[in-house]
């Protein structure tokens, strides 16, 4: 199944549902990292997330960008996701590996520490950005998100994500996001009955390895509450923004003197994308044009 985010209604409108397939970007994200396994679903679910809170958004050049900090041996995660389906992200330490919980599942609260800070940041591309700060609750991604949208938002929130790897990679992986707008939140009925329903999933993964689609999960959640499936599918990928120019530009900020020095010690320069791990190496000749482009 390709990557995809489908969108939906229910409740005569009151209930917004996103769902979001990332298997083959987070497998993408483990491959171009060297992610270990806990690594691996940690950076997964944070995709997942970064997309699903994105997807909001209405500005087509909105993005999103989620830094996680706990205290555990990951270090931080970085993510960045724009409504445009596009995603990224990286971990500090994407070697650590930790043993299982007591579930036999991989440890992703441990992992990243239940002790820190998730900082969100909501940038519609003019103005300044909107940016959200709250504590981490456990370190698994999804509770701490989710305690983002009630803290932050006032959207009472529902959010499941799940990664699943092996030795061969990643064979699924995505999200899934309930939340009920103000027009419904008043109905205590309406979401005691939401609320049951989400704590009788077992996760989001054993759904999709048993073979359900999106719009399948949506009908047995939502199906007899007017579900309104909307018809765009979207496709979302792993996608960086960085390129040999963006570095050249970079390079030039550091100024004559540090560019000569760079040539008379590495006879050039080489720099590593965080977000991507793409590698960009500028040969004596590209530093020597940037000096000349300088006037020094």
């Amino acid at each position: 199944m390709a990557d995809q985010l489908i969108r939906a209604t229910a409740a005569q409108d009151g209930i917004r549902a996103v769902g979001v397939i990332t298997t083959r970007l987070t497998e993408e994200a483990r491959r171009r990292h060297g992610l270990s396994y806990v690594a691996t679903a940690a950076l997964g679910r944070t995709m997942a997330a970064g997309l699903l809170l994105a997807s909001s958004m209405k500005q087509p050049q909105s993005r999103v960008n989620l830094s996680i900090k706990g205290n555990g041996p990951l270090g931080s995660i970085s993510v960045d996701a724009g409504l445009d389906g596009t995603v990224r992200g990286h971990v500090r330490h994407p070697s650590v590996e930790i043993p299982l919980n007591a579930q036999g599942k991989l440890d992703v609260g441990g992992a990243v520490g239940s002790e820190g800070y998730l900082y969100v940041v909501r940038d519609v591309g003019y103005g300044y950005p909107y940016s959200s700060t709250v504590e981490l609750v456990t370190g698994e991604i999804g509770e701490d998100v989710t305690h983002y949208l009630a803290m932050s938002e006032q959207t009472p929130s529902a959010l499941s994500l799940g990664v699943l790897v092996d030795r061969e990679g990643v064979n699924v992986a995505g999200g899934l996001l309930i939340q009920v707008l103000p027009k419904a939140a008043r109905d205590e009925a309406l979401v005691t009955l939401l609320e049951s329903r989400l704590e009788s999933l077992a996760g989001f993964t054993p759904l999709l390895t048993a073979g359900k689609t999106l719009p399948d999960i949506f009908e047995d959640l939502l199906g007899d509450l007017g579900l309104n499936l909307l018809p765009q599918t979207q496709l979302v990928r792993f996608s960086c923004r960085c390129s040999y120019d963006r570095v050249l530009g970079a390079l030039q900020l550091l100024g004559a003197v540090e560019l000569r020095d760079m040539i008379e010690k590495d006879n050039g320069a080489e720099a590593t994308c965080d977000f991507c791990n793409e590698v960009y190496k500028v040969p004596r000749e590209g530093l020597e044009e940037l000096i000349a482009a300088l006037g020094s």
